[in-house]
């Protein structure tokens, strides 16, 4: 249990980082950017809150909670694995590369464990 917590957590700071890369790398006018702090507070908060289902589901050891938490940190990694390209079309967007397959290899290690580890037959 402590490793599926622990690995959901480290997932959901490495999205919290790479909302913060993103917005140091802002293009534009109309992206998040810390030049607007409130939209950029709102877009971390949205964050957070898509994470309290993985959180919540990390603690129980019940087969079927393991599968739909896996499943929802299928599209977490997904999500990851989208920013990669965005990446390359930020301008200097190497950072956010880099914590985008930070993330991707974090959420497929969260997946593996939160499905793998768990409550053994006795």
């Amino acid at each position: 249990m402590l490793k599926r917590i622990s690995l959901v957590f480290v997932t959901l700071m490495m999205s919290i980082v790479a909302v913060l890369v993103a917005a140091k790398d802002s293009p534009g006018d109309h992206v998040i950017s810390f030049d607007q702090p409130i939209i950029l507070l709102i877009s971390i908060g949205i964050v957070v809150f898509l994470f309290i289902p993985p959180l919540a589901m990390s603690f129980f050891d019940n087969g079927v909670v393991r599968i739909i938490s896996g499943v929802y940190q299928c599209f977490i990694v997904f999500t990851f694995l989208g920013l990669i390209p965005i990446g390359f079309l930020i301008p200097n967007g190497f950072w956010t590369i880099m914590v985008s397959i930070a993330g991707t290899l974090v959420s497929i290690a969260s997946v593996g464990v939160t499905l793998c580890i768990g409550n053994k037959t006795r």
